[in-house]
């Protein structure tokens, strides 16, 4: 039998962010992962970037994590939303920049280590199995972290704020507190008899690094396609196996799944003149570069994120298409509200597994995870058609956006995850 204040099932990006927050301010926590940990941070695992916006960065140094990830990190300085046009022609002539220098500093919490005073980018762009890697290192840091890999959790008899896991092997785990970090098919959100509202895509995201002659100079780029979303965000430079600097970029590229086999299936060369059909050639040619991956869409989110002695967190508490890129970033901003929860609950000597305690946490995080759900779900139907009427609007809104200084600096506070009722980690404070 292990006995355990929390019981974190599920160790992804959210669920070690989870531990190293909890096991940083002194709170016993068990962290439960099936896969193993090497294979996590082969390139072959994940092919997915995340942007990290900078509210999240803030609470990435806040749990002592960011300076594993910050050598792997390109800034976002600029981003750039375009609309285009059917067939890969006739894109329109209006767009939305943002511009990182256009924010007021002083408008901004927090500061970015080693960078007071200066104005911070909206956010970085690392490759997931970067994120993994420096999360597990600090883990490794925390004597009140238990990191077991390679193991499931086959069974939890919720008995209130005593709940008893099963592991794989055999082994109980008894803990003041479960909590559910294991994506949008979560099994604990199963266990605990807590449903879901599903609404599954008809595409897929094809995902994967490719090179470009030219730099990025840290452009995030979002071009709306009738059949959805096309971004290439820009990655850290590296070199290539003659020693060239190689630059480089990830792209999240929405299409109908019935064609993605195909694609898939072609050079890269080819697929090389897809994307550039599809992007244009302001970063000069484009090749894929390493493996390529396909991941079905769906929006996901649960009927409640709480019940005594259970929490939900990330996307097993809900997942939204990657349209905004903000996935990862609501899941921080969930362990960052969880987190300061506990973490004050547990210094008053508190049952931190109480609904008097976890209630605070499903208010202060509903509200705000609904409506990003429900903003990405809207973008991606307003933009994923090519009617004539619509395209209009679409070119009038981007125009007077543009023109809307006052709004447009609100949205760009959006996108950099410090709008709203912040925890303390977003604040750039300490729990």
């Amino acid at each position: 039998m292990l006995e355990t204040e929390v019981l974190i099932v599920g160790g992804g990006m959210v669920g070690m962010a989870m531990a190293a927050a909890l096991g940083g301010a002194g709170i016993e926590t068990l962290l439960v992962e099936a896969e193993k940990l090497p294979d996590m941070a082969e390139p072959g695992f994940d092919g997915r970037s995340s942007a990290i916006a900078y509210g999240s960065q803030q609470v990435l140094s806040g749990i002592g994590a960011w300076d594993y990830l910050a050598p792997a990190a390109e800034p976002i300085r600029d981003i750039r939303v375009s609309d285009g046009g059917w067939q890969f022609r006739e894109a329109s002539p209006f767009f939305v920049h943002y511009h990182f220098a256009d924010l007021q500093p002083q408008t901004i919490p927090g500061t970015i280590p080693g960078a007071e005073g200066r104005q911070p980018p909206f956010g970085w762009i690392i490759e997931n199995r970067a994120v993994r890697q420096g999360l597990i290192r600090r883990l490794q840091e925390l004597p009140f972290v238990t990191h077991i890999a390679a193991m499931s959790v086959t069974a939890i008899d919720f008995q209130g704020t005593s709940n008893l896991a099963t592991l794989s092997d055999g082994r109980q785990v008894r803990a003041r507190l479960v909590i559910g970090a294991d994506g949008r098919q979560s099994a604990v959100r199963r266990m605990a008899g807590i449903g879901a509202r599903e609404l599954g895509y008809k595409h897929s995201a094809i995902v994967c690094t490719v090179s470009h002659e030219l730099p990025h100079d840290g452009v995030a780029h979002e071009h709306f396609l009738p059949i959805g979303p096309f971004a290439m965000l820009p990655m850290k430079d590296d070199v290539d196996e003659a020693g060239n600097i190689r630059h480089r970029s990830s792209i999240v590229w929405t299409e109908d799944a019935r064609i993605i086999p195909m694609l898939l299936g072609l050079s890269d060369a080819d697929l090389g003149r897809e994307i550039e059909r599809r992007f244009g050639h302001t970063l000069g040619r484009i090749r894929p570069i390493g493996p390529r991956f396909n991941y079905p869409l769906k929006m996901v989110l649960a009927d409640t994120y709480i019940k005594e002695g259970l929490a939900l967190t990330g996307d097993a508490a809900h997942g939204m298409h990657p349209i905004a890129g903000q996935g990862f970033n609501m899941g921080v901003r969930d362990v960052a509200a969880l987190a300061e929860k506990l973490v004050d609950a547990h210094r008053l000597g508190l049952d931190i597994g109480s609904l008097a305690v976890l209630e605070g946490y499903a208010r202060w995080r509903r509200f705000d995870n609904l409506m990003m759900v429900l903003v990405t779900d809207g973008l991606t139907r307003l933009f994923s058609n090519d009617l004539p009427p619509v395209r209009l609007l679409r070119d009038i809104g981007f125009f007077l956006f543009n023109k809307a200084k006052p709004l447009k600096r609100v949205a760009m506070r959006h996108a950099m995850g410090i709008v709203g009722d912040l925890p303390r980690l977003v604040r750039g404070q300490r729990l």
